[in-house]
C-alpha cells in the first residue's frame, strides 16, 4: 500500500478521522471515468511507488464504484482516496499477511451489496485544499454499508505515519508489516478490556497453524 499526504497548513489535525468536519470547500465524490485517467497520473506523480494505470483503476471501479473518491475544488481535481472494502475473509488475510495489495483477490472484497468488514486505505494523494475532504470521505462512510467497519493503512513514509497517527491511526499487532488501524468510536472497547480481540483471534489461529507444520 502507498499512503501519502501532501497537506495544506489550513488542514488542522486535531480530530479523529469520523470527527472530521464536511466542507463545502471541496467536492468529495466517487470518481467519474472521464477524470479517471488524470487521477492516476496525479497519483503515479505524488505518490512513491504507484504504477496503477488508468485501466487498473478502471477495473475497480466497475466492481464497486464506491471505491475510489477524487476531491475537487470547482472543476479543480485536487486529489483523491482509494479504498480496499474486505469482507471478513480479506481481513484474516490481511492481518495474517497473507492478502495481495498490489493484485487483491475479488474473494477478498465485499460486494457492492455486502456490508463492509474493513476499509483498506489503498492510496491517498491530495494537494493545497484537497486535504479538507476527507471530512466529506470520512461522512460518506458513516453509512450503513461501512458503519461496522474500521480502517486499516500502510504509511509509506514519516509524513504517513504522523498523519495517520493524527487521524486516530495506530499500529496494530499483525503479521502484515507496519500496518495502522483506526478503530471506529462506536467499536471500541473500554480501556480495560484489550484494544483487538480480532488481532489476538488471529494470532492464535497462525499460531496453531504454525504448530501443524
Amino acid at each position: 500500500m502507498q499512503n501519502l499526504q501532501r497537506g495544506s497548513t489550513e488542514f488542522t489535525l486535531r480530530h479523529q478521522l469520523d470527527a472530521l468536519p464536511a466542507t463545502d470547500l471541496v467536492t468529495a465524490q466517487p470518481v467519474t471515468s472521464d477524470r479517471l485517467g488524470e487521477l492516476a497520473e496525479l497519483a503515479r506523480r505524488e505518490i512513491p511507488g504507484v504504477r496503477a494505470s488508468e485501466q487498473e483503476l478502471a477495473e475497480f471501479l466497475r466492481y464497486d464504484p464506491e471505491s475510489i473518491f477524487a476531491l475537487y475544488r470547482g472543476r479543480k481535481l485536487l486529489g483523491g482516496i482509494a479504498f480496499l472494502y474486505l469482507n471478513c475473509a480479506g481481513l484474516d488475510a490481511l492481518l495474517l499477511d497473507a492478502f495481495n495489495l498490489n493484485d487483491p483477490a475479488r474473494r477478498h472484497l465485499a460486494r457492492p451489496d455486502e456490508e463492509v468488514a474493513a476499509i483498506y486505505v489503498w492510496a491517498l494523494v491530495a494537494q493545497g485544499r484537497g486535504t479538507v475532504g476527507l471530512g466529506n470521505v470520512a461522512q460518506a462512510l458513516r453509512g450503513p454499508r461501512f458503519h461496522a467497519a474500521d480502517y486499516y493503512a500502510q504509511p509509506s513514509s514519516t509524513e504517513g505515519r504522523a498523519f495517520l497517527g493524527a487521524l486516530g491511526f495506530t499500529p496494530v499487532p499483525s503479521f502484515q508489516p507496519d500496518l495502522w488501524w483506526y478503530q471506529r468510536p462506536w467499536n471500541r472497547l473500554p480501556e480495560v478490556i484489550a484494544p483487538s480481540i480480532q488481532s489476538t483471534r488471529i494470532f492464535a489461529e497462525r499460531s496453531l497453524a504454525d504448530a501443524r507444520h
